[in-house]
This record gives C-alpha cells, structure tokens and sequence, in this order.
C-alpha cells in the first residue's frame, strides 16, 4: 500500500512542477495528500466522496484545524482527485468550511513612528521601512535584489510574488535615503540586499526581528509581519488613494481581498456622520 502512495505522490509532485508551481506549494500539497492517503489507508483509485468527508471531519474534530487549513487539504486533494486519479466526479460537490471573517490589524501613524524611533539596528529598521512604505509581503521583502530598486522613480520591482506575478510598488523618499546609507555596508559582490548564510536572510529570520521589534516598542497588539502590509494599505485608503490603485500595489487579483482594508480605516470611518446629527 505504501508503494502505491510513493507512485500516486510522486506524479502529484511531477504534474505540479510541470505546471509550474512554487516548491512551497509543491511541498505542501504533497504533505497534504501524504497526509490524508496515510490517514485512510485504502487504495487511491478506491476512494469515493465520503471518504474525503470523513478525512475532512477529521481534521475539525479531532485535531481542531481552523477553516483555512481545512480548506487548504481539501484544494490538495481536488488537485490530486482531478489531476492525477482523474476522478474529477468524486471531489465536484464538495465545499470548503466556511472561512473566518477577521478584520486586518492594523498599526496607527503614532504607532509606526514609535516603532521606527525603538528600532536600534539599520538593516532590522530598514526591513520594516520597506514593508511599510511599499506594501511588500515578508517573502518578497527578503528576496529583494540591488537591482530591483528604481531610485530616480522610487519604485520597486517585485519578481514572483505571490502567485508567481511580477508588479510594481512605490517607496518612499525617506526609505530611499535609508537604503542608500545601508547599501554602503553591503558587499559590491552581493546580489540580494538583505543578505544571509543562503543568498538572503530567511522569512523566519525576517519574521523574528519584526516581532523583537514589536515587543521592543511596548505594543501591546499581537502583531505579525502581515500586519506591515496592512498598515500600508490602510494608510493610503485613509490618504484618498483609490482602491483600485491600492490593489495593483498590493498584488491582489481579486478587488474584494483589497476591499478588507475599508473596514478598519479610522480615518475614513470618521468622516461619516451619525443619521442623528442630521436629525
């Protein structure tokens, strides 16, 4: 049976790469599938739509997975049902769990200064500068290259972000200066500009000095990296920056994705009057 697995889940990860998808995705489909086939032990070619449910309660009850990992296994295994046992009958009535609805967390303009201002180390500041000022994901952050900062029209060139798209974003005068001075201490030789042990610093690296710094300003919020995109796009909304605009920036295909931040921008918010001020 385990022979059977190896072969289904090495023509998973064969069909994936020809198709040209990320390693990150590739690993994680494949551990999904792994995960799921191992859990049942039967023959793939054997599985039928209840099987998949029974795996798929599994996931909730017993080991108490929120509806985004959940769903992340179900769109592994749709994959492999259609693509590799083409059996695309068997996955075709069945539904993710229906997602959390969370309003991003955002930080407020005296926040971001108070964080820039606690922020000791030049490479830890500049990470975050970045992030702030472009709208950059973690990932695309320390992947960036010397040559994608276009100085004379302060933009960033952003290669293979998110979906394997490429798209431009802006930077700021102030993040500029603060790039040029660090670009000092970089090695000629470098090719990336926050650089590591392999090519660039890590996304776990990366994600450890924003936290450190987070702690060290006294913020009481739990923030992530994410939260630095978000305070990106809510900054510009509050600034009048049109959405559509702010999607393209931000990379987002679809325009609801973008939409979350109009939840959360106090500025906007304040401008709309309650009806008893008219009454």
């Amino acid at each position: 049976m385990i022979k059977i697995f190896e072969q289904e889940l090495k023509k998973l990860e064969t069909e994936l790469r020809i198709r040209g998808f990320t390693q990150k995705t590739v690993s994680t489909y494949n551990l999904q599938v792994s995960l799921f086939l191992n859990y049942l032990q039967k023959d793939p070619t054997s599985l039928e739509e209840d099987d998949i449910k029974q795996y798929l309660a599994h996931l909730i009850a017993e080991k108490k997975q929120k509806p985004s990992s959940v769903g992340l296994s179900l769109s592994s295994i749709k994959f492999f049902f259609i693509e590799i046992l083409k059996k695309p009958e068997i996955v075709v009535n069945l539904k993710s769990p229906k997602q959390e609805k969370r309003i991003p967390t955002v930080l407020s303009k005296e926040e971001v200064k108070n964080i820039l201002n606690v922020i000791e180390n030049p490479k830890h500041k500049l990470m975050i500068e970045i992030m702030l000022s472009s709208g950059l994901r973690v990932a695309e952050m320390v992947s960036l290259k010397k040559q994608d900062i276009d100085f004379e029209n302060k933009l960033i060139q952003v290669r293979s972000g998110k979906g394997k798209k490429d798209r431009i974003t802006i930077i700021s005068s102030t993040t500029l200066d603060s790039l040029k001075q660090y670009l000092g201490t970089v090695p000629e030789t470098s090719v990336y500009i926050f650089t590591g042990q392999k090519e660039h610093i890590s996304i776990k690296m990366a994600q450890k000095i924003i936290k450190k710094a987070m702690v060290d300003a006294g913020m009481r919020k739990n923030i992530y990296c994410h939260a630095l995109r978000s305070t990106f796009a809510t900054l510009l909304l509050e600034n009048g920056v049109d959405i559509r605009i702010i999607q393209t920036l931000l990379g987002h295909s679809n325009l609801a994705t973008t939409e979350r931040y109009t939840k959360v921008s106090q500025e906007q918010l304040k401008k709309v009057k309650s009806p008893l001020e008219n009454i």
